[in-house]
């Protein structure tokens, strides 16, 4: 049998620091029935980081602490108890007690007196068979009734409690407003409240808990959460960014300048925006879409600014009006070829394709734009016996030019005059 002072060796995934650090409180855990404050108070050590330590690491002991064993492999996936049911620490206390108010044995005694016989608190025990055996309750009235066991004493809600926590209530029935801002908006005790709706009121807890459900991991601004709040912004968020975000949809200026400008730093308002507008980052990319849609058209979408699209916006405008090479523009407004390219590429693909390669029926490529300047020639050189000096002279054309492309383009032509 291993001594509870033994060293244990390092759990896997944690680091032989992490483990001496905690090896004093983890063994007072272990051997002994302290609170977990008591035992972090004793050992100079951070309450939070030894309970996330316990449930990372160790999640058996925090079994065993309940009552319960289970190998540590299991451990690992199991939960202590479900998300809306009773914990492992409140069967272990009110377990006997709900156990004797279903047995006919105890039937001649009220729910308050059975508690007063295991010595627990009345309201207590009447909490927990409300919130998860209330078919022990209808069940027993029904059996003592029979009897004749009656003690003729009200059940269900008083008048003024119904009273008290009706506009709650409707409240949370009509709304999506959390609890505890209705019990703030009402004026009443927000534990009350719990209960009051845990007892008589269960309907509105299951549609509840099933709108939440639906809005676990949401992302859209103003959709119902997990925590059943509103996914917003808080208002001192929405007042620190406000002048910032202004300027982000008015300006084509970037988030370092405008964080610059309004005081705040370029992470947090980087993250502002990303989370709770991202329609506003896809509008700075040329990309117009509902707030619904943002986050996938976000992954889709190349970043560009509106900056970068005034950049080349007077390039764009000269090679449609010019038809001059992309590669000529681009020097005379000192910018990148290739970048320009892959620009117009995204942005203006009919006018990138205007002026990009095509392919012959041959299956060989060529310029759009020579292709569309030698078409003219191209077709009198194939529909009539004119020579093909005489075709460049009448259309303005360099004959040099006009010969090299039709040699290295559509030599099938020179072949069929020939023939």
């Amino acid at each position: 049998m291993e001594r509870p002072d033994a060293k244990r060796p390092a759990a896997a995934g944690t680091r032989p620091e992490t483990e001496a650090r905690y090896r004093e409180a983890l063994t007072l855990y272990r051997t002994t029935q302290l609170s977990l404050n008591e035992i972090c108070r004793r050992t100079k050590t951070p309450a939070a980081a030894f309970r996330s330590y316990i449930r990372r690491v160790h999640r058996e002991l925090m079994f065993a602490r309940h009552g319960i064993g289970i190998a540590p492999e299991e451990a690992r996936t199991a939960r202590l108890r479900s998300q809306r049911g009773q914990s492992a620490a409140a069967h272990a206390k009110y377990g006997a007690a709900i156990d004797a108010c279903g047995d006919p044995t105890y039937l001649e005694y009220n729910i308050s007196q059975i508690a007063h016989l295991f010595r627990l608190s009345p309201s207590g025990l009447s909490r927990q068979l409300r919130a998860h055996f209330p078919e022990i309750i209808g069940r027993r009235e029904e059996e003592r009734l029979r009897r004749g066991l009656n003690d003729n004493l009200p059940r269900g809600a008083k008048r003024w409690c119904r009273e008290q926590y009706a506009g709650a209530v409707e409240l949370l029935r009509t709304t999506d407003t959390t609890i505890a801002a209705a019990a703030e908006a009402c004026g009443v005790s927000l534990s009350g409240l719990r209960e009051h709706l845990l007892a008589y009121h269960k309907d509105i807890v299951a549609k509840r808990s099933a709108k939440r459900k639906r809005g676990r991991a949401t992302v859209l601004r103003g959709a119902l959460t997990g925590r059943g709040t509103r996914h917003v912004p808080t208002p001192e968020q929405v007042e620190k960014y406000r002048e910032a975000v202004r300027l982000y949809r008015t300006t084509a200026l970037t988030q370092k300048e405008i964080a610059a400008r309004t005081g705040v730093t370029p992470n947090g308002l980087h993250n502002h925006l990303r989370t709770w507008y991202p329609e506003l980052i896809l509008e700075h990319r040329g990309v117009k879409c509902s707030n619904r849609a943002a986050e996938r058209k976000m992954r889709e979408t190349k970043h560009y600014l509106k900056s970068t699209a005034a950049k080349y916006a007077g390039a764009i405008e000269r090679l449609r009006s010019s038809g001059c090479p992309t590669a000529e523009v681009a020097r005379e407004f000192g910018l990148n070829p290739e970048v320009f390219r892959m620009y117009l590429h995204e942005h203006e693909p009919a006018l990138a394709a205007h002026l990009g390669m095509m392919r012959l029926p041959g299956g060989k490529r060529v310029s759009a734009r020579s292709l569309e300047k030698y078409a003219e020639a191209l077709r009198l050189y194939r529909t009539t016996g004119e020579p093909l000096r005489a075709i460049a002279r009448r259309l303005d054309l360099v004959y040099n030019s006009l010969s090299g492309f039709i040699r290295r383009n559509c030599p099938e032509m020179i072949a069929s005059r020939r023939a």
